[in-house]
């Protein structure tokens, strides 16, 4: 039998009747989530974010690290001593590069969870201050697997579900629009290389920008240019409008549980496809990946709401927005690796 009443993705949701028999408890909830001890994970998981991004950064801006061996230790490391040592000799440009791409790709990341964060503090919904990811230099592009908060209650009626949703990709996508901006333009031209590898392809944004201001279609790597291009993957990413998603609310809060239903199968479907196609073209698993975790939301489903309010004109030209700025970011072959 179908449920159609699937939890949020995470545990302990109560329900609206739970609510108002837990009205004592839940205020000394909500003054938990600011304690002292809370706020110092939340600054230690940051630190530690800001020190494998910086690391990340630097180690690109060195065009890679020799490693001494083939072991598994030499390659986790070979970026961190490859900077520390450039440090300690004296140039500094490498870790300025790190600094930079951190500070540019931890402001768009926390202004996309913040904005999900005040968000449901604007609708009294409990939820946690941004929890940043860390990550080794080698397993990740961008040495952090990105940042969550932690929606403790559920949201019951659609303005709130909408706005919730859409306020972190639009939070974000306001950092990330001026990043852009420069990155583009302080970037240098370069010769397209011959080599084989892999290639990182521009989303539409990139792409006007460039065109707008006369950029080189080759250009060299840059911090500023490289955290931009990662932070509008991921609004991408979080726009798609299946499941739990941010789009996956806004996509529900809009058209409502059958059409989200249907609209999100279609989406994973199309996400499959277009990962047999990236494959076949371009040897990329990555939307491969990303299908998985789309079959996941599908499975898990999207708890309903309880007030179905109209939206109003105001936030339907807002869905519009989103889907622009989808577009904006949106890359069907952002990676592709040659021969």
């Amino acid at each position: 039998m179908e449920n159609t009443n699937p939890p949020y993705l995470f545990p302990g949701t109560p329900t609206p009747q739970h609510r108002l028999s837990e009205d004592a408890a839940l205020v000394g909830e909500r003054q938990s989530e600011l304690s002292t001890n809370r706020i110092l994970l939340h600054v230690f998981l940051l630190a530690c974010t800001a020190i494998t991004t910086t690391f990340t950064g630097a180690s690109m801006a060195l065009k890679g690290a020799p490693v001494a061996d083939d072991s598994i230790i030499s390659l986790l490391f070979a970026p961190i001593t490859s900077v520390l040592k450039m440090t300690l000799a004296g140039h500094l440009e490498p870790l300025f590069s790190g600094l930079l791409f951190t500070f540019t790709l931890l402001m768009i990341l926390g202004a996309h969870e913040l904005g999900h964060y005040f968000a449901c503090r604007h609708y009294g919904i409990r939820a946690t201050l941004p929890f940043f990811i860390p990550a080794p230099p080698v397993i990740s592009l961008f040495g952090t697997f990105g940042a969550v908060i932690k929606i403790k209650e559920p949201i019951t009626t659609r303005r709130a579900l909408f706005d919730i949703g859409l306020a972190g990709p639009l939070a974000g996508f306001a950092f990330a629009l001026p990043a852009s901006f420069i990155g583009l333009i302080s970037a240098s031209s370069t010769l397209p290389s011959g080599l084989g590898g892999v290639q990182f392809h521009d989303p539409l944004l990139f792409i006007l920008i460039s065109k707008l201001f006369g950029v080189s279609k080759w250009v060299e790597w840059n911090p500023v240019y490289w955290a931009s291009w990662g932070a509008l993957l991921v609004t991408a990413l979080n726009l798609f409008p299946v499941g739990q998603l941010d789009g996956g609310h806004v996509l529900y809060a809009v058209f409502g549980r059958r059409l989200h239903k249907w609209i999100s199968l279609l989406v994973c479907l199309a996400v499959a496809t277009l990962s047999i196609l990236s494959y076949v073209w371009y040897h990329s698993p990555m939307w491969f990946l990303w299908t998985i975790v789309l079959i996941f939301l599908l499975r898990a489903g999207h708890p309903p709401v309880f007030e179905e309010e109209p939206l109003g004109k105001g936030r339907i030209l807002l869905a519009v927005t989103a889907l622009l700025v989808f577009l904006l970011c949106f890359m069907p072959f952002p990676i592709t690796i040659t021969e």
